[in-house]
C-alpha cells in the first residue's frame, strides 16, 4: 500500500468490550479529539438479552457470544473494513488530533505493516520507558501495549497473523497477548516500526502490570518456555528472583512462586503436545 497522502487512507478504530446495551462508554474515550473522523467497530462479548445497536453509520456493532479478549481481537481484525486500524480497549482516552498521527505514519511508511505509537498513564506521565528506535525487533516489542498497536488492514489478513487465543485475558496464560501477536508478526516477515508520538492515555493499572501476581507470573514463564526452550527454565529462576529482590512477594513465597511458574511451562507444553500451540 504505496499511499503518501492521508486523505486516501481511511482510520478504524476496534474496540474490545464487554455487556454493553448504550453507546455512551464512548463519550469519555473520545473526549479530547471527537470520532468524526473515522470508523469504529465495537467487539461487544455479551449475553442474547444483553445486545448493542448502533444507528450511527461509521460506528458498527458485533455482538459475540465468546469470552477472551484474543477471541475480540481476532473478530474485529476478520470484520474490519479500514485502510488503517487501530486496537482499541474500552478503557482509553484518545488525545487531540490522534487519528491525524497514525494516518500520517502510515503515509510516510507506506511499507510498514504495523507501526506503534506512545500513551501516557492518568497522571500525563510516558507509560513506560520508550526505546529510542525507528524498527521493532524481538526486544523491543516488549515495549508495545495492545492499544497502541496500528496495522494496515490487507496486510495483515494476507499474512494470516492473528492474536493467539492461548494468551491474554479470558485463556489460558492471561497475559502477554500483545507481546506473542507482535513476535508472530516478526516471524511473519511482517515490518514493525515505532513512532515516538502520544495517541492516548490509559489507567495505570493493567492486567499484565501485577507482575508479581499468581496469573501473571504463570502466564510469563509459558512465555519463557515458547521462546527460550530450555533457558526458559533458567529465565524463569532469575525472574522469580527479581520479583523478589523487588519486593513484589516475600522471601517465604519464593518457592511457591517458582512452582506457579514451573506449572506455567508445564502447561504450556502440554499444549504444544496435543497440538493446541505452536511453539
Amino acid at each position: 500500500m504505496n499511499i503518501t497522502d492521508t486523505s486516501i487512507l481511511k482510520l478504524e478504530i476496534l474496540i474490545a468490550t464487554m455487556h454493553r446495551t448504550s453507546l455512551e462508554f464512548l463519550k469519555p474515550m473520545f473526549i479530547n479529539s471527537g470520532n468524526e473522523a473515522f470508523k469504529i467497530l465495537i467487539v461487544n462479548q455479551t449475553t442474547k438479552d444483553k445486545l448493542l445497536k448502533s444507528d450511527d453509520p461509521n460506528i458498527r456493532v458485533v455482538n459475540a457470544f465468546e469470552t477472551g479478549l484474543t477471541q475480540s481481537r481476532n473478530l474485529a481484525i476478520q470484520h474490519a473494513v479500514g485502510d488503517v486500524c487501530l486496537i482499541a480497549d474500552d478503557d482509553v482516552v484518545y488525545e487531540n488530533g490522534f487519528h491525524k498521527h497514525i494516518l500520517e505514519a502510515h503515509s510516510k511508511q507506506p511499507h510498514a505493516d504495523i507501526i506503534t505509537f506512545q500513551m501516557t498513564d492518568d497522571d500525563g506521565n510516558l507509560y513506560r520507558d520508550y526505546p529510542e528506535i525507528i524498527h521493532h525487533n524481538k526486544d523491543t516489542v516488549r515495549t508495545a501495549n495492545s492499544v497502541v498497536i496500528s496495522f494496515k488492514r490487507k496486510n495483515l489478513v494476507q499474512s494470516n497473523v492473528r492474536f493467539n487465543t492461548n494468551f491474554g485475558l479470558g485463556t489460558t496464560f492471561q497475559t502477554g497477548n500483545e507481546y506473542v501477536f507482535l513476535r508472530n508478526a516478526l516471524k511473519g516477515q511482517l515490518q514493525l516500526t515505532f513512532v515516538p508520538k502520544v495517541i492516548l492515555s490509559h489507567p495505570k493499572f493493567s492486567s499484565g502490570t501485577d507482575v508479581g501476581s499468581d496469573k501473571v507470573l504463570y502466564a510469563r514463564a509459558a512465555i519463557f518456555y515458547k521462546y527460550s526452550g530450555l533457558i526458559g527454565y533458567l529465565r524463569l529462576l532469575k525472574h522469580v528472583f527479581m520479583l523478589w529482590k523487588t519486593d513484589h512477594f516475600n522471601k517465604d513465597q519464593f518457592w511457591s512462586k517458582l512452582k506457579v511458574g514451573l506449572k506455567g511451562i508445564k502447561d504450556y507444553k502440554h499444549l504444544v503436545k496435543i497440538g493446541q500451540e505452536i511453539p
